[in-house]
C-alpha cells in the first residue's frame, strides 16, 4: 500500500507545483534604458537604475514577474496605448493633459528642478540668488526653456550644451556657476562627479507616477496597492538613497501614501478608500 501511494503523492505535488508556476502573473512593462539614474545600460548587458529596482520590488511584493523592455522614450506611451505593454515603469510626469488620455497611479517621486554648483560655492536659497550667474542647461530640454523664460526676470545668463553631462562639466570647469536639471538627474550627477554639491531646489508640485491605459482601473488598483506597500515598508526610501545619494524628505512622494487611487485633483482620480494587503 505504501508503494502505491508514494508515487501518487509525488505526482500530485508535482501537479500542484506546476500549476502554481503556470499561474504566476507576468506583466509586460517598459522603460527608457538611457535615462540615468532611473535606467541605464550595464557593462555586462541589461539595464540598471532606480526604476529597474522599483519594477523588481513591485514584482516581489505582487508575487509576480516583470517582463521589462528597454526602449526609446518616444515609443513607450504609444506602445502602452496599443497594448504592447501593460503599463510603464519609466518615470512619467503626471500632467493635466496626460490625465485626459491615460490613468496614473499615485506619485512615487517628486519631479522638481534642482541646481548643482561647485562644492565650495556659497549657499543659494532662492532663484534670485543666481542673479548675475551663468546657468548651464541641456539644449532643448524643459530646463533650457524654463531658464531662458526667466532670464530677464532673474538676471542670469543661460548657456546651452548638447547633453546635460556637458552642462555639468561646464560647472566643474568654471564656465558656468550652476547646472539645472531634474532633481533626480542632478542628484545622480552630484553623486558621480567630484567637487559638486546640490544647491537650490525649485518645487514644481509635479510627480512621477505609473501610467496605465484608460479602462485598466483594476490593474491600477493592484499595482498602486503594491506601490503603497513599498512606501510603507521603506523600500522606495532605500532605493532613493541608493540611487540619488540622500534620504527622501518626510513629506516626499517616495514615502507618502495618498488616499484613493491616482493623483488627487486630476482627471482619473478615484477617491475610494482602501487598505493595501502588504506582505
Amino acid at each position: 500500500m505504501k508503494n502505491f501511494y508514494t508515487p501518487l503523492l509525488v505526482l500530485l505535488a508535482m501537479l500542484v507545483g506546476g500549476s502554481a508556476i503556470a499561474q504566476e502573473k507576468t506583466y509586460k512593462v517598459a522603460l527608457d534604458g538611457t535615462f540615468a539614474p532611473h535606467a541605464m545600460p550595464k557593462l555586462d548587458g541589461g539595464v540598471e537604475g532606480f526604476n529597474v529596482d522599483l519594477a523588481e520590488a513591485l514584482a516581489t511584493e505582487l508575487g509576480a514577474k516583470m517582463d521589462v523592455t528597454a526602449a526609446q522614450w518616444s515609443g513607450l506611451l504609444p506602445g502602452m496605448q496599443a497594448g504592447t505593454y501593460d503599463f510603464l515603469v519609466a518615470p512619467t510626469t503626471v500632467t493635466e493633459e496626460r490625465t485626459k488620455n491615460m490613468l496614473f497611479s499615485e506619485g512615487y517621486l517628486n519631479t522638481d528642478f534642482q541646481f548643482a554648483v561647485k562644492a565650495d560655492a556659497p549657499e543659494v536659497t532662492s532663484l534670485e540668488g543666481f542673479k548675475g550667474k551663468t546657468i548651464a542647461v541641456n539644449k532643448g530640454s524643459a530646463y533650457d526653456k524654463w531658464a531662458r523664460d526667466l532670464e530677464g526676470k532673474i538676471g542670469w545668463t543661460v548657456e546651452s550644451y548638447g547633453t546635460n553631462a556637458d552642462a555639468v562639466q561646464a560647472v566643474v570647469s568654471g564656465r558656468a556657476f550652476a547646472n539645472v536639471a531634474g532633481n533626480t538627474v542632478t542628484a545622480w550627477a552630484v553623486k558621480k562627479t567630484s567637487g559638486l554639491k546640490l544647491s537650490y531646489l525649485h518645487s514644481t508640485g509635479k510627480v512621477f507616477a505609473i501610467p496605465f491605459r484608460k479602462g485598466d482601473e483594476e490593474l491600477r488598483k493592484t499595482i498602486e496597492s503594491a506601490l503603497e506597500c513599498l512606501k510603507t515598508n521603506g523600500t522606495i526610501a532605500k532605493l532613493h538613497e541608493k540611487w540619488f545619494g540622500y534620504a527622501p524628505a518626510a513629506d516626499a512622494a517616495a514615502v507618502t501614501v495618498y488616499a484613493g487611487f491616482g493623483v488627487p485633483d486630476l482627471a482619473g482620480y478615484d477617491a475610494t478608500a482602501h487598505k493595501p494587503n502588504c506582505k
